[in-house]
């Protein structure tokens, strides 16, 4: 039986990172990957709201199992675009769920752990889904769509990520060392708790789910991956200046809630699902974040 991937979103943080994964791992698997406004190289520029369009390079490709990792992810840039947001992280999802049922492919949706108001930690799987702002909420309605259109079908819920970037501000994380070096007086959150987790873990536990899709057709739901760092933004901040050796006197640790949009206290998911079945990989913030800001710390 063929093994062919077909990940959106593959010119993002995420993206990038799963569609190496499969390409690398020498398990016979074939990736293609799809982009539109970064598309390059290899990738297959695609608008996903176009649903012919989408239907086309699903025909074509014939994919066994279609990872959807494009989505709008900034809180505060979704409350001042909502319908915008809607066509990505709904309507494209809707698209793609549709041209995926049609092909018999198995089809993973990445969300996120904001579909949670944090009020309640930590999360299962099972747990009702109560987002606080209209960032969680689409994301919330792009995993009804996926259940709704797809029996055979998973939703992978995801912390804040970082990993390799392109560019310093990819990651929110990743973004925090460029307050480092800029020396200028600001104030960084201390409130919120965080599990940054590396795109890399998250592409790993995408291959091994994807693995045993094709090995058990009953495989399906709901699941959960997090690191096990509990961080604040400013506990992050402590970490970066440890270990690029830079002083941090000029940031102000602020413990009362992040302003713009409204942010879960704390979200720590319950992964103990996909432990349970031998999936799962954990690399510890401080090598993760090295590793990423390696190529800036020069």
């Amino acid at each position: 039986m063929g093994k062919r991937v077909l990940v959106t979103g593959a010119s993002g943080l995420l993206g990038r990172a799963i569609l190496k994964e499969f390409t690398q791992c020498q398990d016979g698997w074939e990736a293609l990957g799809l982009a539109y406004s970064r598309a390059k190289g290899n990738l297959k520029k695609v608008d996903l709201k176009n649903k012919d369009d989408v239907a086309s390079i699903v025909e074509e490709f014939k994919p066994n199992i279609v990872i959807h990792s494009a989505a709008e992810r900034r809180p505060d840039i979704v409350e001042k675009n909502e319908e915008e947001t809607k066509m990505l992280n709904v309507t494209a999802t809707r698209n793609i769920a549709e041209a995926s049922s049609k092909a018999d492919a198995f089809f993973l949706y990445i969300s996120t752990d904001y579909v949670f108001d944090g009020s309640n930690p930590p999360y299962k799987p099972t747990d009702k889904p109560n987002p606080l702002n209209k960032y969680g909420q689409s994301k919330l309605e792009g995993e009804n769509v996926t259940l709704e259109f797809l029996p055979r079908s998973g939703v992978l819920r995801v912390p804040i990520l970082y990993g390799p970037v392109e560019y310093i501000h990819e990651s929110a994380v990743t973004g925090l060392f460029d307050i480092i070096k800029k020396g200028t007086k600001t104030n960084v959150s201390n409130y919120e708790q965080r599990y940054p987790t590396s795109v890399n873990d998250i592409a790993v536990v995408c291959r091994q789910i994807a693995e045993k899709c094709l090995m058990d057709k009953m495989f399906n739901g709901i699941w959960h991956w997090r690191s096990n760092d509990k961080l604040t933004k400013y506990q992050m901040i402590q970490v970066l200046s440890e270990i690029s050796n830079t002083p941090i006197d000029h940031i102000t640790a602020d413990n009362s809630p992040s302003p713009g949009a409204k942010r879960p206290y704390d979200c720590e998911f319950d992964c103990s699902d996909l432990e349970a079945v031998g999936i799962g990989q954990r690399t510890s913030f401080q090598k993760g974040i090295s590793d990423s800001l390696a190529p800036f710390m020069i």
